[in-house]
């Protein structure tokens, strides 16, 4: 287990990668492009990206179990219904579209690079450890949850 695993707060992982793309379009406003339609697009990737996490949040409520990814103890039952039937982290898909709306506001290539390192970082840090302690906790329900619903879509 690396020091770095369910250590950082999704939500603190993507204020800092929002900013981080943020930086990085102040001081190379040169890789800026433009189109026709960026800003409503953005809001619209926002838009679901948080109904997503909402969604996701939700149906943890209902399962009376916790949405908190640093209590992962605390895990009471196996959520495989609503938005978890097409995605298995609706939460974490939610966060990389709110930054895609972000990257897409700033209008900034290397704003997307940074979505990317996103996703590598909290697939590497988050999701994967969280995927072994369900497997434990959960042990052949988990399994045919996996061989049934993507990671991410």
């Amino acid at each position: 287990m690396s020091t770095l695993e369910l250590k950082v707060p999704p939500v603190a992982q993507v204020v800092v990668t929002a900013a981080a793309m943020y930086g990085i379009a102040k001081v190379l406003p040169a890789l800026k492009f433009s189109f026709n339609g960026s800003a409503v697009l953005a809001l619209g990737l926002a838009v679901i990206g948080v109904s997503s996490g909402i969604m996701g949040v939700i149906q943890f409520r209902e399962a009376q179990t916790t949405p908190n990814p640093q209590a992962l103890e605390k895990v009471s039952s196996l959520v495989t219904s609503g938005v978890y039937n097409y995605s298995r982290n609706p939460m974490y898909l939610g966060l990389v579209l709110i930054l895609l709306g972000w990257a897409l506001y700033l209008s900034h290539l290397l704003a997307f690079v940074c979505v990317v390192f996103f996703v590598v970082y909290i697939t590497r840090f988050q999701i994967r450890p969280e995927e072994r302690m369900m497997a434990k906790k959960f042990g052949k329900h988990y399994q045919a949850y996996l061989a049934k619903v993507r990671r991410w879509i």
